[in-house]
């Protein structure tokens, strides 16, 4: 173990009765760096923080912080939460609706002089830019500054970890985003390690500096968020992180053939069927008699287009290597083709995904 790790989980299992929720999970969060569990609705994610917090009887595995086992039946070794030196915040914040902010961000504090107990929260609150709310009650905050509290009570002890179990997901849209970009500074401003948990793809690539994207009790992909945007190593990989459009592929003498044209089959078995995948921001739309650029491209007819603000959306119509139709999503940012107008759409080659056809 390097001794920068702030967290190390090995190997974790989890079951409950007969499901098993947890399957060889393993980890690490290094100091100053934020981490993401990211996957979907009862994937496992929640059960490998509560393991790593100790929330949960840890049944296989081990979990370490800053280098003391802090977790392993094995030996018999379970440091109860309160000893693990970690700050916990979650969807419902969990504030004391009876005790002011100051005394919500002090209660984990407690073993501190007055005098600096009473600096710390000052500090603390100031951070999270409350510190006029110092003596107000929760039900008076709104629901941004209520997770702002609970993030600056799990700051206040200076953890050597901070879990974050879905922070964000009681909060609107708009302040959201808000809030979980100041999170972010914050979060940088102290180097503090964290793991967060998150369904949220947007708010995973966001927030990271490396990804662990579970399915069913596993880790499916690890890795910084452009790697796993841009390198799925499966198509649940690459649907999870957006939308993608698929066309059929057969390896013909160590080519793909595809209603893109012939593709590189990368080591693909002759006769293999294969889905051939693309992002809608990847793809480029141009004047059917002419070309955009380099890479496979097809024939398209525009079927409608939608203003986001942003940008468009427009979808084609294409036919796919058995001739069927199949309809194609496009992200532009400047002016659309009209509906009805016949289009090439193009795509660059370090876009496209191969994967094994289901």
């Amino acid at each position: 173990m390097q001794p920068q790790d702030a967290l190390v989980l090995q190997d974790l299992q989890h079951d409950y009765d007969t499901l098993r929720a947890v399957d060889g999970v393993s980890l690490s969060v290094k100091a100053g760096e934020v981490v993401c569990l990211v996957g979907p609705s009862g994937c496992g994610k929640s059960t490998v923080l509560r393991l790593a917090a100790g929330l949960e009887p840890l049944q296989k595995g081990r979990v370490a912080m800053r280098g003391e086992t802090v977790g392993d039946p094995e030996r018999r070794v379970r440091v109860p939460p309160e000893r693990r030196h970690i700050g916990l915040v979650f969807q419902d914040f969990a504030l004391f609706p009876h005790l002011t902010v100051g005394a919500n961000v002090a209660f984990g504090i407690s073993h501190l002089p007055a005098a600096a107990r009473m600096t710390r929260v000052h500090e603390t609150l100031r951070q999270v830019n409350l510190e006029h709310y110092i003596d107000a009650y929760p039900h008076a905050l709104s629901g941004g500054q209520q997770q702002r509290v609970a993030l600056a009570r799990a700051l206040a002890p200076e953890p050597s970890v901070l879990l974050l179990d879905e922070p964000f997901s009681g909060l609107d849209e708009r302040l959201r985003e808000q809030v979980r970009d100041d999170t972010l500074g914050l979060l940088r401003r102290n180097g503090t390690a964290a793991l967060l948990v998150t369904h949220d793809p947007e708010e995973a690539l966001f927030m990271a500096d490396r990804l662990y994207l579970m399915r069913a009790g596993k880790v499916v992909q690890s890795g910084p968020p452009q790697e796993l945007y841009f390198r799925p190593v499966d198509r649940f990989v690459a649907e999870f992180f957006s939308r993608i459009n698929e066309l059929r592929g057969v390896v013909r003498d160590g080519w793909v053939e595809s209603p893109l044209g012939r593709l590189p089959a990368s080591g693909r078995a002759e006769g293999a069927a294969l889905t051939i995948a693309f992002r809608p921001e990847a793809a480029r739309l141009g004047p059917a008699d002419g070309m955009i650029g380099e890479g496979p491209a097809l024939t398209a007819i525009v079927q409608d287009t939608h203003f986001l603000g942003t940008g468009w959306v427009v979808h084609v119509l294409a036919s796919d290597l058995d001739g069927a139709e199949v309809e194609l999503a496009v992200r532009l940012a400047g002016r659309p083709p009209q509906a009805g107008q016949t289009v090439r759409l193009q795509v660059p080659p370090e876009a496209i995904f191969l994967f094994a056809e289901a």
